[in-house]
């Protein structure tokens, strides 16, 4: 693993910077106006309110979460896998990307009627992102995703509390573990709803180990994980090697079906590698090589490898948005459950996927090979062997939190 200055790890977390405080509703487009299209999305966070229009919540952690439906309207003439930022305040929805609806909701009751109201309402998408994000930035990103992907899923964005500064690493990384237990209420509260089929959780980067950590708490409560959450998808994920294979474990069975897009060239995986000691992230790894290959097999996961997909994300760690062929495989076939073992997966890339026991080239190269990581995932518990119980684990004055009040 090359090693990486402080100097450099600014550098290469850094992001390329836009306005501040785009949450602010402007005009949605009328008459004439052409534009892409708009996205409507549910927003539950554990942010703490900002007290502003502009910017609604902040990067600090509140004291209960909240509800909010928000809607993005997509400019035409941009390019798929990317965000196309205002310029200068307030944005122009024929150019930019623009909130033109925001309306906090104070029940879960609320919530519920804007689901069943939604077109796609018995798919229900999750996302949760990543670190050194905004409200903002985890609104619009979402906003691309579901657009570019054409999914038939209504979307979902779990926020948690991110500074959105470079040095802030350790204060997010608390702040995901200040969060699993409303994210764990939120997966809980959605999958009680009837109207509700099935969900798919997609996390990034440092989201990633929030999710894991909520649906393996989930796992220590129930036994396993709600039958209604069926896919998990990973992207990037910023995890210890070691812990995701105890986290896989610790969730019980049966499990949702796992999907991992991971990339050996991740510099911002690099740099959190070096933050955390060296140790290896579950994200960076190539699956092709072993042990992975036979772990991966062995657990059924599929692990995708995109280090020969190209994006304009210099630190090449959110492939798995900003290619328009991997956010379409994410939306038409991975949400929907299809499997990626048939001929009608050809994305042209080189993308190597790692699937239940056989491992299919997808595209026609192969994807590279790289120097093997230090560190292995451990060998998956026996069925045979008990898990510790619920009162050994968790707090004991440990309530269920509520998603809004």
């Amino acid at each position: 693993m090359q090693k990486y200055g402080t100097a450099a790890l600014i550098v290469l977390l850094t992001s390329c910077g836009h306005p501040k405080g785009v949450m602010a509703p402007v005009p949605a487009p009328i008459g004439g106006t052409k534009v892409a299209g708009k996205v409507d999305m549910l927003v539950a966070t554990t942010r703490q309110p900002s007290g502003s229009t502009a910017t609604l919540f902040d990067g600090e952690r509140g004291s209960k979460p909240h509800l909010t439906e928000i809607t993005v309207s997509i400019p035409n003439g941009r390019e798929q896998g990317s965000v196309q930022w205002p310029k200068k305040l307030p944005p122009d929805p024929r150019t930019d990307f623009a909130v033109t609806n925001v309306r906090q909701m104070e029940t879960v009751a609320e919530g519920r009627a804007w689901f069943r109201q939604q077109a796609n309402g018995s798919h229900a998408l999750v996302f949760i992102h990543g670190f050194n994000n905004t409200y903002g930035d985890a609104v619009f990103r979402l906003a691309q995703i579901v657009h570019d992907s054409n999914m038939q899923a209504t979307p979902i964005l779990f926020t948690w509390p991110s500074r959105a500064e470079i040095t802030g690493y350790l204060y997010d990384k608390e702040s995901t573990n200040y969060s699993r237990s409303g994210l764990e209420q939120a997966l809980r509260t959605l999958a009680g709803d009837p109207s509700v089929k099935d969900i798919t959780v997609l996390a990034h980067s440092m989201g990633s180990w929030l999710a894991m950590e909520a649906l393996r708490q989930m796992g220590i409560r129930d036994g396993r994980v709600d039958p209604k959450i069926k896919n998990v998808i990973l992207a990037s994920p910023d995890i210890d090697i070691q812990v995701f294979a105890k986290q896989y474990v610790e969730m019980g069975e049966p499990r949702p079906r796992f999907t991992i897009f991971m990339s050996s060239d991740d510099k911002a995986l690099a740099a959190s590698s070096f933050i955390t000691g060296r140790v290896s992230r579950l994200g960076a790894i190539n699956p092709a090589e072993e042990p992975y290959r036979s772990r991966l097999e062995k657990a059924g996961i599929t692990a995708i490898d995109l280090t020969k997909v190209e994006t304009k994300d210099g630190l090449n760690h959110g492939k798995f948005a900003e290619s328009p062929e991997i956010v379409q495989l994410i939306g038409q076939r991975l949400i929907m459950g299809q499997t990626l073992t048939d001929s009608n997966v050809t994305l042209g890339q080189g993308i190597t996927a790692v699937v239940g026991g056989t491992v299919t080239n997808i595209g026609a190269v192969a994807a590279g090979a790289v120097a093997a990581p230090a560190t292995i995932v451990e060998r998956p518990l026996s069925a045979k062997t008990k898990r510790p119980p619920a009162e050994t684990t968790l707090d004991e004055d440990l309530k269920p939190q509520q998603l809004v009040r």
